[in-house]
């Protein structure tokens, strides 16, 4: 029940408040003044809700194929450790924890990275990022003198090609959003529908009980802006405000080594 209502007031913030306060006033002066008009509801559909529901899909989608990325940057990640620790000879060899270290430091950057909230600081954390690739690349050449065979070396060589693939696949995930020019349209229809149509509200108090009339305005504001912070939540997948956020746990990967 408390995870319930923790997801519920993450999607009921002031702005809907806001956006209720501002319809229902709407509605009172356009009642007030006689002020009414039956306005088409179909209108709501085709230039609020379906845009919406089109960015929802998008942004899903987006967290989804970050998840993947993410996947196959832990898999590949724990495919050089296993290979450096069990296909040498050598058993004092020190590359397996150091490739251990290495990893563990890039996945404190890579979640530094998606949080940064500067385009300075994001640089600086990218740039360390690809140092530490390129770290672990010089570590995997030790390999050679360790007595592993120059086609196993090739092998993990190409288990880091795949991490660093993986990594430019949620970087674009993390730079590159949902049609920036659709989320403003939506946001704009979002909060000037409810008191565009105050008209349309005080028309429907012929139809129904006084008190009844103003639960339309409080019903559209509450869903339309709930559906814009569902969005927004799964705009971005790394900042770990949502509950449908991927979560970097650095220190369960540790465990899992």
């Amino acid at each position: 029940m408390k995870r319930i209502a923790s997801s519920i007031f993450l999607i009921i913030n002031y702005k809907t408040l806001l956006l209720v306060i501002l319809s229902l006033a709407s509605t009172y002066l356009c009642h007030y003044y006689q002020f009414t008009a039956d306005f088409p509801l179909t209108l709501v559909s085709v230039a609020i809700v379906f845009p919406v529901v089109f960015s929802i899909d998008t942004a899903y989608k987006r967290r989804e194929n970050a998840l993947k990325h993410f996947a196959d940057f832990k898999g590949h990640a724990v495919s050089i450790y296993y290979g450096c620790r069990d296909w040498v000879e050598v058993s004092n060899s020190e590359i397996p924890e150091r490739v251990k270290n290495l990893t563990v430091e890039m996945l404190y950057t890579i979640k530094a990275l998606f949080k940064s909230s500067t385009a300075e600081e994001s640089h600086k954390q990218e740039v360390n990022i690809y140092q530490k690739f390129s770290d672990l690349s010089r570590l995997l050449q030790e390999l050679r003198a360790q007595g592993l065979p120059a086609g196993e070396v090739s092998r993990v060589n190409q288990y880091l090609s795949k991490m660093i693939i993986a990594f430019d696949n949620m970087k674009i995930v993390h730079h590159y959003r949902t049609p920036v020019t659709l989320r403003a349209y939506s946001k704009g229809f979002i909060y000037l529908f409810p008191i565009l149509y105050g008209p349309y509200f005080a028309f429907t108090f012929e139809q129904y009980a006084y008190g009844l009339g103003y639960l339309m305005p409080i019903l559209y504001s509450f869903i339309l802006v709930s559906l814009d912070n569902i969005q927004d939540h799964l705009e971005n997948p790394y900042d770990e405000v949502g509950e449908d956020d991927v979560r970097i746990e650095v220190d369960e990967f540790i465990r899992i080594l």
